[in-house]
């Protein structure tokens, strides 16, 4: 029996432990190498545990919902075992064969005369001794197979009766417990449900609190006339989905006008530490997406040297990884500025809560036909309401309106966006 062991992956620094989810596989069950095993949940990212090879899972140590930290053993691997039953149970319930352990004894103990764990197993179910069946495998142990083939042939048992087998330890038998189960009231017609919070939906809760705690958070708003952008998406989008392989949407014009703003006023990019300001001498975008285990806010990095094309890629890639559950620590390390776009659920306006320790972000909405005045003039136009909150510590009024003036201008003139102006 050659045991390998499972264990937590490395986490960063800034993650003191994590929560086991749910074990994909039971004790017996035969598992290929990088087969997910089970998924452990950060305050930030879940990440998986791949099998480090093949063989059979021999045993549980940690089980559903255990808390852990890096480089804790949480399961074994028995790389020479056989699908069945674990090979660690069987070494738990040593009485569970009698007889197959004791014909090799009658025997002379040859190597002949060994049943495979699983084969013992199934032997002892079946009232039959190691040496009523064939065995087929190395130095002619009998294995699994061998014994399943015995008894569709009819193999018949000894005259020793079949023993009893012993019954496993409650630490291998009992259920694991399910993580975060629900607990329901029966009200009648007014039931409740009470479902703990996952770790990454607590740690969720406990940043927008201190960020609302910590930071002056104020929000200033301005109107977008989209209709610059629209035509010219609509112009080159089937030229630029041919050329790049990705449709041009929307959120790469609001990027590259953030990034301008943020060059232009960098008091924006910047973010407190203690009684400093730090200014960032890059601009790494944080775009916040929805997941199905709550918000995150994977960063788009060096934003500022990326094409339209570059970082419609990495929007996507970022919305896949979310939603496949894929996105890794560094995906959501670090970020000077965020962006969060409410208008894809239909959102209208709304004060975006600032991702310490940033000091800004901006609030995209939905864009909507409206009446506005030009030259005198009521027309309709495809508006969109821009928000941004600043923290007021650092940032004043003049900085947050005129930076996000400088969004309006880029987004109402988007050849702004190529000659950096």
């Amino acid at each position: 029996m050659a045991i390998v062991e499972v264990k937590v992956p490395q986490l960063s620094e800034s993650v003191a432990e994590a929560t086991l989810l749910t074990w994909k596989k039971k004790p017996g069950e035969a598992v290929a190498i990088d087969e997910i095993l089970i998924e452990i949940e950060t305050d930030k990212v879940v990440l998986e545990v791949p099998a480090p090879a093949a063989g059979v899972l021999a045993q549980i140590v940690v089980p559903d919902g255990g808390t852990v930290v890096s480089d804790q053993l949480i399961a074994k691997v028995d790389t020479e075992g056989q699908a069945g039953v674990s090979p660690l149970q069987v070494a738990a319930v040593p009485s569970a064969a009698p007889v197959a352990a004791a014909a090799p004894a009658a025997t002379g103990g040859s190597k002949g005369d060994v049943a495979m764990p699983a084969a013992a197993k199934l032997l002892a179910d079946n009232g039959l001794a190691v040496g009523d069946v064939a065995g087929s495998g190395k130095d002619g142990r009998v294995t699994k197979g061998d014994v399943l083939a015995a008894v569709a042939g009819g193999a018949k048992p000894a005259a020793v009766p079949a023993p009893v087998a012993a019954p496993v330890p409650a630490a291998v038998a009992r259920p694991l417990p399910a993580v975060a189960a629900p607990t329901a009231q029966n009200l009648g017609d007014r039931p409740e449900q009470r479902v703990p919070m996952s770790r990454l939906r607590a740690r969720i809760a406990e940043r927008l609190i201190q960020s609302q705690s910590t930071n002056a958070i104020l929000t200033t708003f301005n109107e977008v006339n989209m209709a610059p952008v629209m035509d010219m998406r609509k112009k080159f989008q089937d030229k630029f989905e041919k050329e790049h392989g990705i449709k041009l949407g929307f959120m790469s014009f609001f990027v590259k006008a953030a990034v301008a703003a943020l060059k232009k006023y960098p008091v924006l990019n910047a973010s407190v530490d203690g009684n400093d300001i730090v200014y960032h001498g890059y601009f790494d975008i944080g775009i916040a997406v929805g997941s199905p285990r709550g918000l995150v806010v994977p960063i788009i990095r060096n934003a500022d040297q990326m094409s339209f094309a570059d970082i419609e890629k990495k929007i996507a890639e970022f919305g896949k990884k979310a939603k496949d559950g894929k996105l890794g620590l560094e995906d959501l390390s670090g970020g000077t500025f965020s962006i969060s776009n409410g208008g894809t659920f239909g959102s209208m306006l709304s004060t975006p809560i600032i991702n310490p320790p940033q000091s800004a972000i901006l609030g995209v909405h939905a864009t909507k036909d409206r009446a506005v005045v030009e030259n005198g003039q009521v027309v309709v136009r495809p508006i969109n309401y821009l928000a941004m909150s600043y923290d007021h510590r650092i940032i004043d009024g003049r900085e947050a309106v005129l930076g996000l003036v400088t969004m309006k201008e880029a987004l109402e003139d988007p050849a702004r966006l190529l000659f950096d102006i």
